[in-house]
């Protein structure tokens, strides 16, 4: 077999080129095609395709081939459930060098095994997990975008050989082995994407590549803030019980919450800072176990807004002023307790406190039931 090699840019003017790869592809071929971190050769899931993929890298791996798309918002199409995390990464690192593997629950994997084609579901899942990239290089986004089914897509060499990072060294190993080379010039970055699980327990690099593990905790890190008015009150209470449940909902200790990825901080609208927590909310707070007796207060900044990823205020007129600080966050912002306003208990007898404390005790309880980690 003569492998046919066409030289592309990411212009317009190759775009029929690129689509001819493409059908290549649909119709069982292997095709070698530029990402920003190295070459691959992408390959319909289906069996038959996939067999012969196989044969060319070196026998069956127990792990599936990862998964290509286009575009991250159609990740939701082949995991139903992603997490606050795994969110993050989606969001913020892509497109780019970067593969998630991606843990399904039962519930997921039924879902996916009756929704997809049963070729599709048996060649992309693998022990309740599946491994997706969205590259960052238009070559391979059109390419993606014009294949009719799904692409997985491994590294472009032989085993025990280093991957391709331009056309010469695809077909230096693979010339007459693979149907077509999409010669778009060298790689970017000329080295692997970086691979991580996201888990319930935090993240875990599985390879090394151009993300480093610290940048992947930068990025993944989901901060939640409460917002009242003074922050000595209502919000400094509802930061601690939130930080309590979430830390036993994820199985950790309080002081370990931030190194599993999540950070709870709250601010008020009044821009004064400094103040500790009134002594009725400490108190209130400690017969419920949780410490607040450190707590200072700090204003609400339009930095804060946009740094934080969910926003809980206590009643409207807070999250007017989030909102009002930055229009864009008025899809992140609710009320702490649904629909209802949390009454501010300054200057109130001990007993109004505690009503409040049990009021967003109760909401919290709520909001954290709904998160899905």
């Amino acid at each position: 077999m003569e492998t046919r090699v066409i030289r592309v840019g990411p212009g317009d003017a190759d775009l029929e080129r690129i689509r001819e790869a493409a059908a290549v592809i649909d119709g069982g071929g292997l095709v070698a095609f530029p990402t920003e971190t190295v070459y691959g050769i992408a390959c319909r899931a289906k069996v038959e395709s996939i067999s012969r993929l196989d044969a060319l890298k070196g026998g069956r791996s127990d792990k599936a081939y990862t998964l290509h798309i286009s575009d991250r918002s159609l990740v939701g199409f082949y995991v139903p459930t992603v997490g606050l995390r795994a969110r993050k990464l989606v969001e913020r690192a892509w497109p780019g060098p970067l593969t998630i593997v991606f843990e399904l629950s039962s519930a997921d994997m039924d879902k996916q095994r009756s929704g997809l084609e049963t070729d599709v579901f048996e060649c992309l899942y693998r022990d309740g997990s599946i491994g997706i990239r969205c590259p960052d290089n238009a070559i391979a986004s059109l390419l993606l975008r014009a294949a009719a089914h799904s692409v997985v897509a491994p590294s472009a060499n032989v085993s025990a050989e280093a991957p391709a990072v331009d056309g010469a060294g695809v077909l230096a190993q693979l010339s007459g082995r693979i149907d077509v080379v999409l010669d778009g010039g060298p790689c970017k970055y000329g080295q692997s994407s970086t691979v991580v699980r996201v888990t319930g327990a935090g993240l875990e690099v599985l390879r090394s590549g151009v993300y480093s593990a610290g940048e992947l905790e930068e990025i993944s890190r989901v901060q939640f803030l409460f917002v009242c008015t003074g922050n000595t009150c209502r919000s400094p209470m509802a930061e601690g019980m939130f930080t309590k449940y979430l830390s036993e909902k994820l199985g950790c200790n309080v002081d370990q919450l931030e190194k599993m990825g999540y950070k709870a901080c709250s601010a008020g609208t009044i821009d004064v800072g400094g103040f500790p927590a009134s002594p009725e909310a400490v108190r209130v707070c400690a017969s419920k176990g949780i410490d607040i007796s450190a707590h200072r207060s700090r204003g609400l900044s339009e930095q804060l807004v946009r740094d934080s990823d969910i926003i809980f205020a206590m009643c409207g007129m807070h999250r007017e002023r989030v909102v009002g600080l930055d229009s864009e966050a008025a899809e992140k912002c609710v009320l702490l307790a649904g629909d209802v306003d949390i009454p501010d208990p300054i200057g109130q007898p001990q007993e109004v406190y505690e009503r409040c404390a049990d009021l967003i005790e109760q909401a919290v309880k709520r909001r954290i039931g709904e998160l899905v980690i």
